[in-house]
């Protein structure tokens, strides 16, 4: 059979052992169901594509077990459903139908929407499962396992998707390597398709060409898989939990820092970062409500997350952040969202770039991430974007250095700093004692409730330091003023 032939010759390791996952999978559906009760959903695409030789060698290599022969594919046995529509692309129709008839594909076409399609194909058929070309990444992946049930409210049947785990940079090794054809829109620049109405040429791929009519390099040139979509139209999103939104803008908002690492709690390590951090969060207006430090350990990161994130607006989370048995902070963020880790293509192309020749074999475990509510923040100056759960922050600073540079990115992706109104403070030093000020200070605060009023030493002998804090430099002034009043003149002197 060619397809196994030639990736058999290949020396793509990743491929080879992609490839055999992916049969595996094909394999033990065409175990577990009859060749009546399995159909194929068939879009053109390039994923569509590779599954469909995929099923062809599939399915030969598990008769060539069951028979022992070692003839040739003649046809292909498993129904294929096309859902035709409109908006498709001519280039896609025609080449779903050439496909058809060079491979001897046994072609039901529909023209309903998928789910009423599929429910009149299921009433007609004794189909139980259907495989699909889903990558992890694809919108319609979360969720799901290489053998899924449907979801609730659609038709019962099992979801099998071979190359739920395969990244762009893979697909496009297997059509190479394999040399068979797929659409001619992805000689054209094109290397996510969609309909008509949402999908254009990459702009990555354009060349400079002095002729009027732009012109791009082929799909399989794009180097990096993590802007595979960047052909698709999107509408203006703006980041979840945005804290740039007008209704924050005269709130103080509410963030917890969060440390991971037992070398902390040992007093092997000192944790530098979170009183950096704080200051940092301070400085543009936020408030700190806690910051706490965890065990490496799933269910407490887990715990403390969930709680923290109930409660304000942001939470930051740093350290346990790896490969290594110890890293568990990823686990911890999935399991308080209730989802589960899954491989991120887009985050594993970034850690190909960076880590290269490391980065080998069909999984790699620094690139799981928490499925369906990861969103990864980009910037220039980083080797490897933030990852942003909602309203969490996983940081990978290990140093304040480091700390410093995702600091001064994370700010201007989320408009962390300009989000809110910047808190004024005023210090006064003094030299009386706690019980002199204490009163004083308890009925400002009910008469400037807006202030935040505080107050500590740097020794336990030495001067008591009043720190006030809000957003109207003119209510400090007034409670400064205030305060002044009740003692004699020369008592609080300013810090300036």
């Amino acid at each position: 059979m060619e397809i196994d032939k030639a990736i058999g010759e290949c020396d793509d390791k990743r491929l080879k052992t992609k490839y055999n996952n992916a049969i595996f999978v094909i394999k033990r559906a065409l175990s577990l169901y009859s060749i009546e009760e399995v159909a194929f959903s068939f879009n053109g695409g390039k994923d569509s594509t590779v599954l469909l030789h995929l099923l062809r060698a599939g399915y030969f290599l598990h008769k060539k077990e069951l028979s022992s022969s070692n003839g040739g594919l003649s046809g292909f046995p498993v129904r294929t459903i096309y859902f035709e529509s409109p908006s498709a692309f001519t280039e896609i129709n025609a080449f779903t139908y050439d496909a058809a008839q060079t491979y001897g594909i046994q072609l039901d076409i529909i023209r309903q929407d998928f789910k009423s399609g599929l429910e009149a194909l299921l009433k007609a058929n004794p189909i139980r499962a259907i495989f699909l070309g889903v990558r992890i990444g694809d919108p319609t992946a979360v969720g799901q396992e290489q053998f899924s049930p449907s979801s609730p409210g659609w038709p019962p049947f099992m979801r099998v998707n071979p190359i739920l785990d395969w990244s762009y940079r893979d697909v496009w090794a297997f059509l190479l390597t394999c040399k068979v054809k797929y659409c001619s829109l992805y000689d054209q620049g094109y290397t996510s398709i969609g309909s008509i109405h949402d999908t254009v040429p990459n702009a990555l791929l354009s060349v400079n060409d002095t002729s009027s009519k732009e012109k791009f390099k082929p799909a399989y040139l794009l180097s990096d898989g993590r802007l595979e979509r960047a052909g698709r139209v999107k509408k203006n999103a703006a980041l979840k939990n945005d804290v740039g939104s007008d209704s924050q803008n005269h709130e103080v908002l509410l963030a917890s820092v969060i440390a991971v690492g037992d070398e902390i709690l040992s007093g092997t390590v000192e944790d530098q970062l979170g009183l950096s951090l704080c200051k940092k969060l301070t400085s543009v207006g936020w408030s700190v409500q806690q910051t706490s430090v965890l065990r490496n350990d799933i269910d407490s990161v887990s715990e403390e997350v969930d709680r923290q994130r109930s409660i304000c607006d942001m939470v930051f989370i740093y350290g346990g952040v790896g490969p290594l048995h110890s890293d568990v902070t990823l686990a911890g963020v999935a399991k308080a969202f209730g989802v589960r880790l899954a491989p991120d293509e887009e985050f594993e192309e970034y850690l190909r770039h960076l880590i290269s020749e490391q980065c080998t074999g069909d999984r790699n475990e620094m690139a799981q991430l928490p499925e369906g509510i990861t969103e990864l923040l980009h910037h220039e100056k980083l080797s490897v974007p933030l990852i942003k759960c909602r309203n969490v922050i996983v940081l990978a600073a290990t140093n304040t250095k480091e700390l410093e540079k995702e600091w001064e990115c994370l700010t201007e992706l989320t408009k962390l700093g300009g989000s809110t109104s910047l808190m004024e403070s005023k210090r006064l030093m003094t030299s009386l004692t706690d019980v002199e000020v204490a009163e004083p200070l308890s009925k400002l605060g009910l008469e400037f409730p807006d202030i935040y009023l505080g107050c500590y030493r740097k020794s336990r002998r030495g001067p008591i330091i009043i720190c006030l804090k809000g957003k109207d430099n003119a209510r400090i002034d007034s409670a400064v003023q205030a305060l002044c009043k009740k003692f004699k003149e020369g008592v609080f002197v300013d810090m300036k």
